[in-house]
């Protein structure tokens, strides 16, 4: 189990995220949560580089200061028709967001990255979710709790997004923006050596 796979470790967590803090209190990980501060830019190449990318870009900021750290670093995109919805400018762009998902289907990817002894390793999970219809009532009602503000997408997979949709194909955590399967798997690889 995780807990005990990194329990000799010096673990930080690179990321502000209050999901991503969560499931590592709930894995019963004991870490330091130092957030990055990468501006994150459009880049116009596929959505696992850019993932990917980001990912990489925040646990090198912190291993600069963190040399003998475990650092785990995540991204998260939203991903319609090729076109990356990151996380909405007002709310205005929200309720954009959340129309093009109504009734429809998208990827979420999620790329993670983990520094180790110098050396950084990046695992990317994709999860397809189909949404409901959704009224203009429920988008509006939506946007009022502010819960799409600081989510890829415009939405929280568990909280109040939760009611609209319709089914995923993969794996939920993803979705939340931490897919914690594939960190077990990356950390039980670069442990054993086996990357």
């Amino acid at each position: 189990m995780l807990h005990n796979l990194l329990k000799d470790k010096e673990i930080i967590l690179a990321s502000k995220s209050p999901r991503r803090k969560r499931l590592f209190d709930q894995l019963g990980l004991k870490y330091k949560q130092i957030p990055s501060n990468i501006a994150e830019h459009h880049l116009n190449i596929p959505a696992d580089e850019f993932a990917t990318y980001y990912a990489r870009e925040k646990v090198k900021e912190i291993a600069k200061t963190n040399l003998e750290s475990f650092i785990v670093g995540g991204d998260t995109i939203v991903l319609l028709d090729d076109k990356i919805l990151g996380k909405p400018k007002d709310k205005r762009e929200a309720a954009k967001f959340l129309q093009f998902l109504s009734d429809n289907e998208h990827t979420v990817v999620s790329a993670i990255a983990i520094y180790f002894r110098e050396q950084i390793y990046t695992e990317v999970a994709r999860t397809r979710v189909f949404f409901y219809k959704l009224t203009k009532k429920e988008i509006e009602e939506y946007i009022a709790t502010e819960e799409p503000m600081d989510k890829a997408g415009a939405y929280g997979i568990q909280g109040y997004g939760s009611q609209f949709i319709k089914k995923i194909e993969g794996c939920y955590f993803n979705v939340m923006g931490f897919p914690v399967p594939l960190f077990y798997r990356m950390c039980k690889k670069i442990l054993t050596k086996k990357f």
